[in-house]
């Protein structure tokens, strides 16, 4: 195994905080910058990974404790589960998307789109529609954001179950 493997393995718990960060300054960079509304499913994905970073969180607090150090191999479990989940939802998003199943209700296409009209119309008292979840407003190489969240959120679990298989705590 690589040397930065190992390291990344040791300090998988900070590596995964800040990753995890990292995903929710990049949504929310497309949301500011590329002026990207996120929908339903979108926030949903954006809570996996304030649960990651919670969960890292707590596990990185919890070894500094006395008798701490035999928590962060079930912290390194907790965060494959989240991510797994995580991956999970943005396959669901995913799919939605290419029309492979329908998604939430919530979510339905309606074409909505943030402009002053619609701000107007707002205050005049009328329905703003969310953005639509089955619609994906940004592709790179063939993938949606959900797509790529599910590469990235199957990385994140992959590493964590690395990191919790750790011999050496």
């Amino acid at each position: 195994m690589t040397k930065a493997l190992d390291i990344l393995r040791r300090h998988w718990l900070v590596a995964a905080l800040l990753a995890s960060a990292a995903m929710l300054a990049i949504a929310h960079a497309f949301e500011t910058f590329g002026h990207l509304a996120p929908c339903t499913l979108c926030l949903r994905q954006r809570e996996v990974y304030w649960t990651a970073m919670t969960v890292a969180a707590a596990a990185l607090v919890a070894t500094r404790l006395p008798g701490g150090p035999r928590w962060r191999r079930p912290g390194c479990w907790a965060l494959a589960l989240v991510f797994f989940a995580g991956a999970m939802l943005a396959a669901y998003h995913a799919g939605a998307e290419w029309k492979w199943w329908p998604g939430p209700q919530t979510c339905a296409s309606t074409g909505a789109s943030a402009s002053a009209a619609d701000m107007a119309a707002l205050l005049r008292g009328a329905k703003v529609a969310p953005p639509a979840c089955d619609v994906a407003p940004w592709v790179f190489l063939g993938l949606s954001m959900a797509g790529w969240n599910v590469l990235i959120s199957l990385k994140l679990a992959v590493f964590s179950v690395l990191a919790a298989r750790r011999v050496d705590v």
